[in-house]
C-alpha cells in the first residue's frame, strides 16, 4: 500500500478529471496539487482554453485563481476536450459531471453516461473509476459497471469502480475538498473501496469513512439532500404560521433550536441550485415504498415562490394598491449571496409570479443579468433614480449593503430572509416569518401599520447555506 501511495504523490498515476465545472475544476486542482500528475476534460472550449491559460472560469471559490494558476504552470494540471485520448493516458477515472431531471423529474444520465462511453474507450486492467457526480442509488452497481464493462470488453473484476460522493459548497470547495468533512467510499467490490479509500487519504485531511458498498455510498449523498429539503420544509411550513400566531417564527426556531436535539433550519423563499431540489426525485418514483414525507416536502418549498408572491398582494392590498398595476424590484436573482448560480432558484418562480399577475418586474443583482430571467435590469447604484411600488429581497447579495433604503421612495418592501431592518424607514416592510430579533411579520405586535419616519437602516445580511 505505501507503494501505491508513493506512486500516486509522485505523478506515477495519471489521473483524468472529467467535468471542470465549479465543482469539478476545485477537484481537478486538487488532485493536482497531490498527484502531480492530472489531466482535466469538459466539454467547453472556452473552458479549456480559459484553464489552459492559467485562469479560473468559476468565481467565487477563495484560492481556487491562484491554485489553478500555480498548478497549470507547474505542468502538473493540463486539460482537454477530447475525452477518449485523456481516458487512454489515465490510470484513475474522476467523473463529476451534473446529474440533471428531465421534463418528468426523472434523473437524466444522459451526461453520465456520454463521460462512461469516453473512459471506456481508454479503460485498461487495473484501473480506477471513481464516480462524484451525484447519482441514483444503484448506479454504479446497474449502470456504470455493465456500461463500462460492455464498452470497455474488459471483464468486471478487470477494473475497479467506486462511488465517493463531493460534499462541497459553493465558495469554500477547496477547503471541503482538502478535508472539512470526512470522505465517503464505497466501491462495486472490496477491492474498488480499499483503492478509492487510498486516493482519498492522500487528498483528504479528515478521516477517510469506507461503507458497505457502491449504493449505500450513494444512498449517503441523495439522503443528505433530502434531509435538508424536509427540514427546510418544515421550517417553510413553521414559517407561514407567522401572521395567524402574531410572532416572529424566526425567534421561535432560533431559541428551540437552543436545545441540541433540535436542529431547525431557516425558512425562506424555497429552495434553489443544482442539489437539494434535485436529489428527492433520485428516490421518488423509483422506489416502491411510498415516500410521502419527501414528496410534500418538495411541493412545500416549490410552493414557496407562489406563497411570497401572496404575501406581497396582500400587503399591497392593505394600502389599496392592485399587484396589477404596480412596479416591483426583484433583489437577488441568484439561489444563494455570492455564488453565480440560478438553477432552481426562488427568485425565478417569484418573477414569474408576479409578471403573471400583471406587475412590471424588475431585478437587481450584482452577478448576472436580470434581463436573462424576464426581468428589466436595475443596477444597484441607480435603485434611488427609479421609483418603484414595491421590493422582495429574495437573495441577500453583501454588495445590497450599500443600498441607501432612506434614499428611496417609500415602498413595500417583503424580506423573505431577514435581511435588513427597515423599522425605522418609511417603507412599509412585511418580513416573511417575522424577524430573528423577534419582530413580527409586519413589525409591531399590536399590528400598527402606521407610517414610520426616516432614519437610517441597520442591514444584516445572512449566510445561507448550499441550495438555501
Amino acid at each position: 500500500m505505501d507503494r501505491q501511495r508513493d506512486r500516486l504523490t509522485s505523478g506515477e498515476i495519471p489521473v483524468a478529471v472529467y467535468g471542470l465545472g465549479k465543482m469539478g475544476l476545485p477537484l481537478a486542482a486538487v488532485y493536482a496539487e497531490t498527484t502531480g500528475n492530472v489531466t482535466g476534460v469538459d466539454v467547453d472550449p472556452a473552458v479549456v482554453e480559459t484553464i489552459s491559460d492559467g485562469q479560473s472560469h468559476v468565481v467565487g471559490e477563495p484560492g481556487l485563481d491562484d491554485l489553478v494558476a500555480d498548478q497549470v504552470d507547474a505542468g502538473r494540471l493540463e486539460v482537454t476536450t477530447d475525452g477518449e485520448t485523456a481516458a487512454e493516458a489515465a490510470q484513475i477515472h474522476v467523473v463529476i459531471v451534473p446529474t440533471l431531471l428531465d421534463d418528468e423529474n426523472e434523473p437524466d444520465l444522459t451526461t453520465v453516461e456520454s463521460v462512461a462511453d469516453d473512459i471506456a474507450a481508454g479503460l485498461g486492467p487495473g484501473d480506477l473509476v471513481i464516480a462524484e457526480s451525484t447519482l441514483p442509488p444503484g448506479t454504479c452497481r446497474d449502470v456504470l459497471r455493465p456500461h463500462l464493462t460492455s464498452e470497455s470488453g474488459l471483464a468486471p473484476d478487470e477494473f475497479g469502480l467506486a462511488f465517493c460522493p463531493e460534499r462541497t459548497s459553493s465558495g469554500t470547495a477547496l477547503r471541503d475538498i482538502r478535508g472539512q468533512y470526512p470522505k465517503v467510499v464505497g466501491g462495486v467490490d472490496a477491492e474498488s473501496t480499499r483503492a478509492a479509500a487510498v486516493v482519498y487519504d492522500e487528498l483528504s485531511e479528515n478521516d477517510v469513512h469506507p461503507v458497505s458498498d457502491a449504493t449505500t455510498a450513494e444512498a449517503v449523498k441523495v439522503f443528505e439532500g433530502i434531509y435538508r429539503d424536509v427540514n427546510i420544509s418544515l421550517a417553510n411550513e413553521l414559517g407561514r404560521l407567522a401572521d395567524e400566531l402574531d410572532i416572529s417564527v424566526r425567534e421561535a426556531i432560533d431559541t428551540a433550536n437552543d436545545l441540541p436535539m433540535c436542529q431547525l433550519h431557516d425558512p425562506g423563499p424555497g429552495v434553489g441550485g443544482h442539489c437539494i431540489p434535485y436529489y428527492p426525485h433520485f428516490l421518488l418514483d423509483r422506489t416502491e415504498e411510498p415516500m410521502a414525507v419527501t414528496e410534500m416536502a418538495r411541493r412545500v418549498n416549490d410552493e414557496m415562490s407562489a406563497v411570497v408572491v401572496d404575501r406581497l398582494e396582500r400587503e399591497l392590498e392593505r394600502t389599496g394598491a392592485d399587484l396589477a398595476d404596480t412596479s416591483v424590484v426583484v433583489l437577488g436573482i441568484t439561489y444563494r449571496p455570492g455564488v453565480e448560480e440560478t438553477r432552481a432558484s426562488p427568485a425565478l418562480g417569484i418573477i414569474n409570479g408576479l409578471s403573471d399577475r400583471g406587475a412590471d418586474v424588475a431585478g437587481v443583482d450584482p452577478l448576472v443579468d436580470p434581463a436573462d430571467y424576464g426581468a428589466r435590469p436595475v443596477a444597484i447604484d441607480d435603485l434611488a433614480e427609479e421609483s418603484f411600488d414595491a421590493a422582495v429581497i429574495v437573495t441577500p447579495h453583501a454588495a445590497f449593503d450599500r443600498i441607501d433604503w432612506p434614499a428611496l421612495e417609500p415602498m413595500t418592501v417583503v424580506d423573505s430572509r431577514d435581511a435588513v431592518d427597515l423599522s425605522e424607514t418609511a417603507h412599509r416592510e412585511y418580513d416573511l416569518a417575522g424577524s430573528s430579533d423577534g419582530r413580527p411579520p409586519r413589525g409591531a405586535r399590536d399590528g400598527d401599520d402606521t407610517e414610520r419616519g426616516d432614519s437610517m437602516p441597520v442591514n444584516a445580511t445572512v449566510d445561507g447555506g448550499d441550495d438555501v
